[in-house]
């Protein structure tokens, strides 16, 4: 299929780090975590390796295949693949959809970070102990404008970034950030590890219980698994529309994947020796990143300097994972309703920010934007982590499994035969056999549960 005129990735390192970036934030310091906690520790992350491995990655690869075969966005993506009156550019919508309701409720947790960036310029964790430390978190969540002003700059941030396009914004940025955030994750490692206490995490988050292994479990691995590696949402089909005829899409996925894994990780080796050591329970949430971590940073020697450049490069990282996923609107809204580059980065956070807001608003104390027990925030994590990524990858694997044709994908995953078929195979093997019925399985049980 010809080529459009349109920007690429200059390098495979580039491909890597900005598709990895899309993940290396909140995805897996916050959420990865917060997931680990609630679901048994060591269980669901034997469970969430083996998926994001066996589906994960083979995903990853079925978007790539689609993105840059079409050289489209998500939707358009579907059309040129299987033509305007198909009914399968549904899939595309599902994702840009997907994408703008993750990028709602994302940017929540972003002012966050925002938040405590400037918290952690001010000193305002030094001297204080847990108790102080959760309450400031608790009166930051419900102060009356603050945590939104902090969203909303956040927005900015991202809507500047992807107005300057895919080298000079994304890459560029990507490229220099990711590799610091690496850095400093593994110093904290280190320091957490030497904590009191630290053992008994170690133990929790390495020392599987698999009678705590359930369907609702395999769910939450599956939604962590997509979520993590941004399956589902569009915008590895938007990333993969930029990755050059030469570049080898395979070994890209799998840096990704690998690069992905090691930060979640490290975050479980960071959080959790330090919530046992400070009596924080494993399941509590947010706190896991908002009180754990300035705790270990009272800890260190050059605490209020490694506090500092931690959530500067969390924030960084954070952006990163914003911008694919505003990305993904923008794409649509050019190639689709034509509209400028500015212009449609403009749109695209303004309409995520009258649902972002909902949702940081819903945190407060006593807020009315609940529905049952569940925030604004909760309610959109759940339907894009539980059924939307799950239902679009399961699509996606059917797409590329069957609908595309296998000359087409095979064309895609050896550059056109100038690459060895061997892996490939297997990889397409598992594209239309094991992942969409290990996906469905998954789905479908949960639903009878």
């Amino acid at each position: 299929m010809a080529d459009k005129k349109r920007e690429t990735f200059g390098s495979k390192l580039g491909i890597i780090m900005a598709t990895a970036g899309s993940a290396l934030g909140l995805g897996n310091i916050y959420r990865f975590p917060c997931e680990a906690g609630a679901n048994g520790g060591a269980a669901f992350l034997m469970v969430y390796l083996a998926l994001a491995l066996l589906i994960g990655t083979p995903l990853m690869i079925s978007e790539f295949v689609i993105g840059r075969r079409s050289r489209s966005n998500p939707v358009g993506a579907f059309k040129r693949l299987s033509g305007a009156r198909s009914a399968w550019p549904v899939v595309g919508y599902l994702g840009v959809v997907c994408a703008f309701l993750i990028l709602a409720f994302y940017t929540t947790v972003a002012g966050w970070t925002l938040g405590y960036l400037g918290k952690s310029v001010a000193g305002h964790f030094g001297g204080q102990d847990l108790e102080a430390i959760q309450q400031q978190f608790s009166d930051f969540t419900n102060h009356p404008w603050l945590p939104v002003a902090c969203q909303l700059a956040f927005l900015a941030l991202t809507a500047v970034v992807v107005m300057r396009g895919v080298k000079d914004g994304i890459e560029r940025w990507s490229k220099i950030l990711m590799p610091m955030l690496l850095v400093i994750m593994v110093v904290l490692c280190v320091k957490s590890l030497t904590l009191s206490g630290a053992g008994e995490g170690l133990r929790f988050f390495f020392k599987p219980d698999f009678s705590k292994i359930t369907g609702r479990v395999v769910l939450s691995a599956l939604g962590q698994s997509f979520f993590s590696l941004s399956i589902g949402m569009g915008a590895l089909i938007t990333y993969g529309s930029y990755i050059g005829r030469r570049d080898n899409m395979v070994s890209s996925a799998v840096g990704v994947a690998l690069a992905d894994t090691l930060v979640a990780v490290l975050a479980g080796v960071v959080i959790f020796p330090a919530a046992f050591s400070f009596g924080i329970q494993p399941e509590a949430g947010a706190a896991l990143a908002f009180t754990t971590l300035p705790m270990v940073f009272q800890q260190m020697t050059g605490g209020y300097f490694f506090c500092l450049i931690f959530f500067l490069l969390l924030v960084i990282a954070t952006l990163t994972s914003t911008i694919s996923l505003l990305e993904v609107i923008v794409a649509a809204l050019t190639e689709e309703l034509r509209l400028p580059r500015r212009k449609a980065a403009l749109v695209g956070a303004a309409g995520t920010a009258a649902i972002g807001v909902l949702a940081t608003l819903s945190f407060r104390t006593g807020s009315p934007l609940h529905i049952g027990a569940s925030t604004v925030f909760d309610l959109l994590d759940h339907l894009t982590a539980l059924y939307m990524m799950p239902i679009g990858g399961l699509l996606i694997v059917l797409f590329v499994g069957w609908k595309m044709k296998r000359a087409d994908v095979m064309a895609e995953l050896t550059n056109e035969g100038t690459l060895r078929a061997g892996l490939r195979k297997g990889i397409l093997f598992i594209v239309r056999y094991l992942a969409p019925v290990a996906i469905a399985v998954i789905f479908f049980s949960q639903l009878l549960m």
